[in-house]
């Protein structure tokens, strides 16, 4: 415990994003490794609490998803929330935070500008792929290119940015 419960912790935080959360399942985690050392096959144990931690924190996040969300209503009384026949998953999720949505705006319309930038023939490429979402496929569809060729230019369009943009830029 004392050797790995720091290095369990920060496994677990990496997937649960949330200190509490990740408490709570270091010691999952480690009551499970002790159960599990019999069966250990003393082969990489760094690799086997590391998997052991990952599927501890995966779980946990995936049951967390299944049960609704709890509140305390003004009331102070524990109501659970709940969602009606058709409104789907997006009804139980909280709206973003209005600053986020405006973080969220400037980093794309700074992202936007830096695109403009580049030279025309890696932009259109850039433009389908990131930011229309389309496949290699349908952009050599609807410019004419092979698709060895889309892949070529898109290939190239990393390594120009690589050369030209700096992270300073998108601060």
């Amino acid at each position: 415990m004392q050797a790995y419960g720091p290095y369990i912790y920060k496994t677990v935080y990496a997937v649960l994003q949330s200190p509490h959360d990740a408490e709570d399942v270091t010691q999952e985690t480690l009551l499970q490794i002790y159960r599990s050392l019999p069966n250990y096959r003393m082969d990489g144990l760094k690799t086997w609490i590391t998997r052991i931690a990952v599927n501890k924190a995966i779980d946990f996040k995936r049951s967390r998803a299944r049960r609704p969300e709890q509140f305390i209503d003004d009331d102070g009384l524990d109501r659970k929330e709940t969602s009606f026949a058709g409104e789907g998953m997006l009804a139980a999720m909280p709206a973003p935070a209005a600053e986020s949505v405006a973080i969220r705006q400037e980093e794309l319309r700074q992202v936007q500008a830096k695109v403009k930038e580049m030279p025309d023939q890696y932009r259109r490429v850039v433009t389908a792929f990131y930011i229309e979402e389309k496949t290699y496929e349908q952009i050599a569809a609807e410019t004419g290119l092979a698709l060895k060729s889309v892949e070529s230019k898109l290939y190239r369009a990393r390594s120009w940015m690589k050369r030209h943009w700096r992270k300073e830029d998108f601060e």
